[in-house]
Parts: C-alpha cells; sequence; structure tokens
C-alpha cells in the first residue's frame, strides 16, 4: 500500500514537471523557431524586401541620432529635467538600438553607425550653445521635432513593412517614441510659461 502511495505522488509530480517543461518548450519555440528560421535568412538579405530593410536602417538611424544628442545634453544641458530626459533617450534609444541591430544580424542587413548629416549638423550647433540656449534647442530638435518626424516615419514605414520580425520591432517603438515626444511637448509648455 505505501509503495503505490508513493508511485503516485512521484507519477503525480512527474507529471506536474513534464507539464512545467512542455510550457518552457512551448514558450521558447517561437524564439527556437525565430532564430532558425533567421539563421537560413543570414544568408540573404534578399529575404527582406528594400522596404524592410529601409525600415530597419532608419529606426537604427533615429536611435543612433537620439542617443548622440542625448549625450551632448547629458553633458551641456543646465535643467536637471533637460539632463533626466537625455538620460532617458540614451537608455531607451540604447536598448531599441540593440534590438534593430539583432534583427539586422539575423536578416543580414548592414546598418548606419554614426548620425547622419543633419543630426552631425544639429551636435555642431548643439556643442556651441550653453544654459538655457542649449536645453532650448536640445529640446526643440532632439525632443519634439526628431520625435514627431521619427513617429511620422515609423507610423507610414509601419504599413508597408512585410516581414514579421521588422513589424514588431517597429510596432514596439512607436508607443515609446510616443512617450518621449508627450514628454518633450509637456517640457517646453512648461518651459514656455
Amino acid at each position: 500500500m505505501q509503495k503505490s502511495k508513493s508511485l503516485k505522488g512521484l507519477l503525480a509530480i512527474s507529471a506536474i514537471a513534464a507539464m512545467f517543461s512542455t510550457v518552457g518548450v512551448q514558450a521558447q519555440t517561437p524564439t527556437s523557431a525565430a532564430q532558425s528560421g533567421a539563421a537560413g535568412q543570414t544568408e540573404s538579405s534578399a529575404q527582406l524586401s528594400s522596404g524592410d530593410e529601409k525600415a530597419l536602417k532608419d529606426m537604427a538611424q533615429a536611435n543612433i541620432n537620439e542617443i548622440a544628442a542625448a549625450k551632448i545634453a547629458l553633458s551641456k544641458a543646465q535643467s536637471s529635467e533637460v539632463k533626466a530626459f537625455a538620460q532617458q533617450m540614451v537608455k531607451d534609444h540604447g536598448d531599441a538600438l540593440n534590438k534593430v541591430q539583432t534583427v539586422a544580424q539575423q536578416k543580414g542587413v548592414t546598418l548606419p553607425t554614426e548620425p547622419d548629416a543633419m543630426h552631425k549638423a544639429m551636435a555642431t550647433k548643439l556643442e556651441s550653445q550653453s544654459g538655457d540656449a542649449f536645453d532650448k534647442l536640445y529640446m526643440e530638435n532632439a525632443g519634439t521635432k526628431d520625435h514627431q518626424m521619427v513617429l511620422s516615419k515609423l507610423q507610414s514605414d509601419s504599413k508597408m513593412i512585410k516581414d514579421p520580425d521588422v513589424k514588431a520591432l517597429a510596432d514596439a517603438h512607436t508607443p515609446v517614441v510616443e512617450q518621449h515626444l508627450k514628454a518633450a511637448e509637456q517640457m517646453s509648455m512648461q518651459s514656455g510659461k
């Protein structure tokens, strides 16, 4: 009788363990399927349409531009609010850039590595400013204008993206960019009072 109880207990524990390991396997399956699918796609970027490749590059460029401007702001901003905003931009856009780089690597897409010409010119302009003038210029450009432009591009690109991994990136980036834009606009309104 004792053996029967312990056998039932052992079977119950095994069944529970099997359930959890099955859940674990199911949870991992999309990732491993995506990885093996991506491994097959790495050989050729022909897997991505030119629009999808452009969307990936656009997302990378936007993140690189924001990080570069935010790093200048961390050293030059006068307002603690502007510094906090810049710190958030470095963190959020750094995280986003890592995700874009991972997908790009899986898809065999070469991404930009430095700010574009427009943002290099803006960096030069920012470097020449200080105090309130710096804070205002940074928040107007990197805070508001850049996020409006990126949001618009993300929304239009998202409608055209065919690759599910690239689409997921664009969909994940959109609310973050919206949040940044809202924060920048609120800071601009407060400083305008």
